[in-house]
């Protein structure tokens, strides 16, 4: 019955892609560990142009790179450098991962598309844990920060499954993500300007 609901294939893709993007505005390697994971099984199948991310070379890499990634949120100020880097590496990676699901389209469309909603749901999400982390650093020394970063790594693996098993509650958590990050996000740069405004003025 669902065969017949036009664009079915493009829907599916769509709502797979904005939650493995969103899983890469948490942490940029756990979800290509995930997919590169789930392809080298056959548990996803993998259009021949994204192969590479199948291989045994790409699953080790990115399993490395996830545990390095992971561990080093647990470093003081490592945590907060991460923190510059890793807005545009989100984008890169959430962009590639959306690309990934419509490889049948043409190459503009697919990577306008990928940069668009892929890249831009990643990038907003990974900004605005990084606002997040940076309140946390001033209102608490950094002790919060361990938080933070448990919270994004549970996310990550979290949103990067239900992409692949459930996309559809994928998508709108993602979306329902991005709205509760902004409105954080606002919040701790408020107080963390409040914070400033007051130490200055003593």
């Amino acid at each position: 019955m669902l065969d017949h609901i036009p664009y079915l294939p493009y829907i599916l893709s769509a709502f797979i892609g904005i939650g493995l993007a969103a899983a890469t505005g948490f942490r940029v390697f756990l979800p290509m560990f995930a997919v590169s994971l789930a392809s080298y099984f056959q548990w996803i199948p993998t259009h021949e142009s994204f192969d590479w991310l199948s291989g045994l070379p790409a699953l080790i890499t990115t399993g490395i790179a996830t545990v390095a990634e992971i561990l080093a949120y647990y470093i003081p100020v490592i945590d907060n450098f991460l923190d510059t880097v890793s807005v545009p590496m989100a984008t890169i990676a959430g962009s590639l991962l959306f690309a990934s699901q419509f490889a049948d389209l043409g190459t503009f469309s697919q990577w306008g598309l990928a940069l668009i909603a892929g890249g831009g749901t990643a990038a907003t999400i990974s900004s605005g844990f990084a606002g997040i982390r940076a309140a946390s650093t001033a209102t608490t020394g950094g002790l919060g920060n361990s938080v933070v970063g448990t919270t994004e790594t549970a996310g990550a693996g979290i949103m990067a499954i239900l992409a692949m098993i459930v996309p559809v509650i994928a998508a709108f958590l993602a979306i329902a993500t991005i709205i509760i990050i902004v409105i954080l996000g606002r919040k701790a740069l408020k107080k963390l300007k409040k914070r400033k405004e007051t130490s200055n003025n003593v």
